[in-house]
């Protein structure tokens, strides 16, 4: 599939920002032996990758608005002009720790005639693995020029899934509680589960059969917008863990192909 001038500029604007994010992601070992720690540093690989994206973004798009991880919201020209939303850095943790597993994440958000936002477009790209997912509404998920689509297994038993734990405290003690529990219920009946620790490419990993399944609790808007559209275009279905269409706004995901979606939330809910 030939790529829309849209996806080529969300491309050409990640390709950008890896660059240097490329370079200081090869500091970030050095780093790690100093008092300071690396900590900063990543920081501020985070604010520049941002701060690229957003140039190159409105250079070609200078009336939309922008939803963005460090500097937050900008409102467009008008009430309806679409949205981009950027995570320029998703798995941070994995970058201050010089794994690399890492993504730039874009998505173009707009509203209907009913005034309900939806996710048209949406790219995760990998810069390590030079991998660009994307996606448009209607038009399927691709991986670089090949099409994706999701797994096809239907038994949890042959099927691995990803998933994110809770760090830093957050959340109650019911909240750890509740996940120790939801982990327990899907390793007793499955292949196996990962955690990778970059949403972004979780929910790509989907999209492209690499993971049959995957699900967390509170991600932001920027976390999981690309993806969300990924995983649908790629035959996937996705919801928050009532079944409802609520992931976006929830922040609440569970993804996974048509055979294993309905399984999977019935396991996690015990």
């Amino acid at each position: 599939m030939a790529q829309s001038a849209l996806i080529n500029v969300m491309q050409k604007a990640s390709i950008a920002a890896s660059r240097s994010m490329l370079r200081d992601f090869g500091e970030v070992e050095n780093l790690q032996v100093s008092r300071k720690g690396p900590a900063d540093f990543v920081s501020r690989a985070d604010i520049n990758a941002e701060r690229t994206i957003r140039r190159e973004l409105e250079k070609a798009r200078p009336d939309w608005g922008f939803m963005m991880e460090e500097s937050g919201v900008t409102e467009g020209a008008d009430k309806d002009a679409p949205i981009w939303v950027v995570d320029p850095l998703d798995g941070t943790t994995n970058f201050l720790h010089g794994i690399p597993h890492f993504a730039i994440s874009i998505a173009v958000m707009e509203t209907d005639a009913q005034g309900r936002q939806f996710v048209s477009t949406g790219s995760v790209f990998d810069p390590v693995k030079n991998e660009f997912f994307f996606a448009e509404k209607g038009k399927g998920a691709f991986l670089n020029e090949r099409r994706l689509r999701v797994s096809g297994r239907r038994a949890m038993a042959d099927s691995l899934f990803g998933t994110g734990i809770p760090f830093l405290g957050r959340g109650t003690a019911d909240d750890h509680d509740r996940f120790v529990g939801e982990l327990s219920r899907i390793m007793a009946v499955s292949s196996g589960v990962r955690r990778n620790g970059a949403a972004a490419l979780d929910l790509a990993w989907v999209a492209a059969g690499r993971l049959d399944g995957f699900w967390e609790r509170g991600l932001s808007t920027w976390d999981i917008a690309a993806g969300v559209l990924l995983v649908r275009e790629a035959g996937g279905f996705i919801s928050d863990f009532a079944s409802r269409d609520k992931a976006l706004e929830s922040g609440d995901v569970v993804a996974a192909n048509p055979g294993l979606h309905g399984d999977l939330i019935k396991r996690l809910r015990g």
